[in-house]
């Protein structure tokens, strides 16, 4: 019985600090938006990218969301989040994204990201293995998100 309530405890924990970082993290992201002079400045790519990294962030407090409460959609959301992180950062590395995220930041996702693959394909938490039809979905809308944000 002990091993169970160490297991929600620990899962719980993490999933607090999911939850502190993306909120932390969202704010940071939030107060370095440049708000546009002109009413056409609006509807450009450059504003919209802006939110592309606060979008992460957003992923990044449903999988902790899901994963406190235990759901069945932890492992979905948690490898959603980390495929969406790693494309951001490929990007980022090669210079061929429009999203911008400083690298002190883009680390702290990163290692995030790490730790929720770690989840979601362990089922660290027994919470339902994820099929790979979840796999290859997560890693699709993962990817057109991070596209959206960067290209369109």
């Amino acid at each position: 019985m002990e091993k169970k309530t160490y297991s929600v405890d620990k899962r719980r924990l993490i999933a607090i600090s999911f939850g502190v970082l993306a909120l932390i993290l969202s704010i940071v992201l939030f107060l370095k938006v440049d708000t546009p002079q002109h009413l056409g400045d609006y509807f450009t790519q450059a504003y919209y990218g802006q939110f592309g990294a606060i979008a992460i962030c957003v992923e990044l407090i449903a999988a902790a969301y899901y994963l406190y409460v235990g759901h069945k959609k932890t492992n979905f959301t948690m490898a959603l989040f980390a495929f969406t992180v790693v494309l951001n950062g490929i990007l980022n590395l090669f210079g061929v994204g429009t999203v911008i995220i400083p690298l002190a930041i883009m680390m702290l996702l990163l290692v995030s990201g790490g730790i929720a693959f770690f989840i979601a394909f362990s089922n660290a938490f027994n919470l339902g293995k994820i099929s790979i039809g979840n796999v290859i979905l997560s890693f699709v809308f993962g990817n057109i998100i991070a596209f959206y944000f960067n290209y369109f």
